[in-house]
C-alpha cells in the first residue's frame, strides 16, 4: 500500500491506498490504532477490490485535533471521498471506533455508501478508557513502552509506536484519545436503523466490548443485515486473518453478483 495525504481542517491527512481499478472499500480503525493494520486485508483483496486505510484524526500519522466530535469524524470522512474523486458508493469497513464512523456516515450519506461491515462494536456503548492515560509521554526504551501497555494489548497498538529523540512514544495522545471515546458513549441505534444497504456484522468471540445478544440484535432490526461470530477478540481482523478476511470476501463477493 502507498502512504498519501490530504489536507482538511487545517489538518495534515495520511492513508494508505493499494491502488488498482477495482472498486473502493475504505477501511476505518479502531481507537489507538491506524490504517497500517488493514495492509494484510488490502493485500488479500488485491487486485478486486481497492482498499484504502485511512489514519483518523488524532491516530498514526495524521495530525492531532483540537476536538473529537462526530461531525468531525464524519467531516474527515465526507473530504476524504472528494479527495479521492469518488464516482461510486463505496463499501466501508470499520473496527470499533471506525464502525460507529461508518454507519453513522452512511446515515447521513447513504447515496455515498453501498454496504457496511461493522467489525466487533454496537450502538449502546459505555466504555472508559482513562487506565491509558499513563501511556503518554516518551520511554526511555521499546521494552518499557511495551511494559506499560501491557501483552494483551501490544498486539494492537504496536503499528503506533514510533522511535523519536529520547526514546519511544506512541502515536497517539491518551488524552485525547480518552476524549473521544467518551463522545462515542451513548446510543446509536437511530444511526444504524436509518440505513438499509447491505451489511456485515462480525464479531470476535472473545470479545471484551460486545455480547452475541446485542448484535444479535442489531442484525434482527435492521433490514439487509448478517451477523457472523469469529474467532477472536476485539480486533477480529488482527486476531483472526484468515477467518475474518474470508468473511469480508464472501460478503464482498455477494455484492458484486
Amino acid at each position: 500500500m502507498q502512504k498519501h495525504t490530504f489536507q482538511h481542517d487545517k489538518l495534515t491527512f495520511s492513508y494508505l491506498d493499494s491502488g488498482g481499478d477495482g472498486p473502493i472499500l475504505i477501511a476505518l480503525h479502531a481507537h489507538w490504532m491506524e490504517g497500517e493494520t488493514f495492509a494484510p486485508l488490502a493485500t488479500a483483496l488485491a487486485p478486486q477490490w481497492r482498499v484504502v486505510a485511512l489514519d483518523q484524526r488524532g491516530h498514526g500519522n495524521s495530525d492531532h485535533a483540537a476536538t473529537y466530535t462526530r461531525d468531525d469524524y464524519l467531516s474527515d470522512l465526507t473530504t476524504f471521498l472528494a479527495h479521492l474523486k469518488v464516482k461510486k458508493p463505496v463499501v466501508l469497513l470499520g473496527n470499533s471506533l471506525g464502525g460507529i464512523n461508518a454507519y453513522h456516515f452512511a446515515a447521513r450519506y447513504p447515496d455515498l455508501v453501498r454496504a457496511l461491515i461493522i467489525e466487533d462494536i454496537g450502538v449502546e456503548i459505555s466504555v472508559d478508557v482513562n487506565f491509558s492515560l499513563n501511556w503518554g509521554g516518551t520511554f526511555k526504551t521499546r521494552e518499557d513502552l511495551v511494559e506499560c501497555v501491557g501483552s494483551r494489548l501490544y498486539p494492537c497498538l504496536q503499528d503506533s509506536f514510533r522511535q523519536v529523540d529520547g526514546g519511544w512514544r506512541l502515536a497517539f495522545n491518551p488524552q485525547e484519545i480518552a476524549t473521544s471515546v467518551s463522545l462515542t458513549n451513548g446510543n446509536h441505534w437511530k444511526e444504524w436503523l436509518a440505513t438499509d444497504c447491505p451489511a456485515l456484522l462480525i464479531r470476535g468471540q472473545d470479545s471484551r466490548l460486545t455480547t452475541e445478544a446485542h448484535l444479535e440484535e442489531m442484525a434482527l432490526r435492521r433490514p439487509n443485515t448478517v451477523l457472523r461470530v469469529l474467532e477472536g477478540g476485539h480486533v477480529v481482523h488482527a486476531d483472526n486473518p484468515i477467518g475474518f478476511t474470508a468473511a469480508v470476501r464472501a460478503f464482498l463477493q455477494e455484492l458484486k453478483a
